[in-house]
């Protein structure tokens, strides 16, 4: 059933964390840990950081960081389209005026 859930292990800074889940979540999950893997070994070779905590640290920043820019954009599209729409909305009013 989609209701019951998993037990899963995921793995991340050489530590293992178990967790229980809801099978539409264990994708997200494991892509996440991949990800923040990848983060932690790039910040390791880039600039030479062996204190993990320092690590995981830059590591949600990068993330936190990226999650803002996201919706700071969203933010500028959805203005953007809110212009363009009240300039066709002006146009057509216009138009069904004459």
């Amino acid at each position: 059933m989609q209701n019951e859930k998993l037990k899963i292990k995921l793995s991340i800074a050489d530590r293992v964390y178990p967790l229980t889940v809801f099978p539409h979540q264990e994708e997200g999950l494991r892509k996440a840990a991949k990800e923040i893997e990848r983060a932690i070994k790039q910040f390791e070779q880039s600039y030479a950081v062996r204190d993990k905590q320092d690590v995981l640290a830059m590591c949600a920043l990068q993330f936190a960081a990226k999650n803002e820019q996201k919706s700071i954009n969203n933010s500028n599209q959805v203005n953007e389209a809110e212009q363009k729409l009240n300039a066709l909305n002006e146009l057509l009013n216009e138009f069904l005026g004459n």
